[in-house]
């Protein structure tokens, strides 16, 4: 059974999560550990939980959601993985990062380039890559069939969506990836989101205001 950990992180209060089973291997996604005390934070959680970091996982590339990609590819030996259309903007961060008032060392360049219905195995479990964009050109979610979860980055939030004001980003895209590759999900599927609680499809079906009928 997979179990899945989540740590907030850096002044965008970004989701980090760890993804285990009992192999005791796991994914990291989305490592936005920014200050020492965050760094040390999800590095004393892995080896307390005496967890087998094996795969680096970004769903997009906004400054929030890879201020951590250096330090755990360089403690952990990993590379990075995400979808090329990402790979314009995770080289961007380390430049604008001062505009935020922020230090961001140049993450490494991608190792595997992730595309829709792509299979990312670890352990004895499996996600699958559903290609969401519209907040980001190359946004990807992660989505575990078995236990009805998905690792949905900044694509759908409780009662909200993503941003698309950002370069790359396009409302319509974005309600159409919501639509056709979220939506079409069992209703009591977990959706684990880059920022915010956990919510449901159901229950953002339902509910969300920017997506109500």
């Amino acid at each position: 059974m997979l179990k899945i950990d989540s740590f907030t992180f850096n002044a965008f209060q970004e989701n980090t999560y760890i993804l285990s089973d009992e192999s005791k291997e796991c994914l990291i996604i989305d490592p936005g550990c920014y200050d020492s005390f965050e760094k040390d934070e999800i590095a004393t959680f892995i080896e307390t939980q005496k967890l087998k970091p094996v795969k680096l996982l970004n769903t997009h590339c906004h400054i929030d959601h890879v201020l951590g990609n250096k330090f755990i590819a360089d403690k952990y030996k990993l590379q990075i993985e995400l979808n090329f259309l990402e790979i314009p903007l995770i080289r961007a961060v380390a430049e604008y990062a001062p505009q935020y008032g922020m230090f961001c060392e140049p993450s490494p360049e991608p190792f595997a380039l992730l595309k829709e219905g792509d299979s990312i195995k670890f352990g004895n479990s499996a996600l699958k890559i559903l290609f969401t964009p519209g907040h980001s050109p190359g946004s990807i979610c992660f989505f575990n069939e078995q236990e009805e979860f998905i690792i949905s980055g900044d694509v759908l939030f409780q009662m909200s969506i993503g941003r698309t004001d950002l370069p790359g980003g396009n409302y319509d895209t974005l309600i159409k990836s919501i639509r056709e590759k979220l939506f079409v999900l069992n209703d009591q599927v977990k959706v684990y989101p880059g920022h915010g609680p956990m919510t449901t499809i159901g229950f953002e079906k339902r509910n969300n205001p920017f997506l109500i009928d």
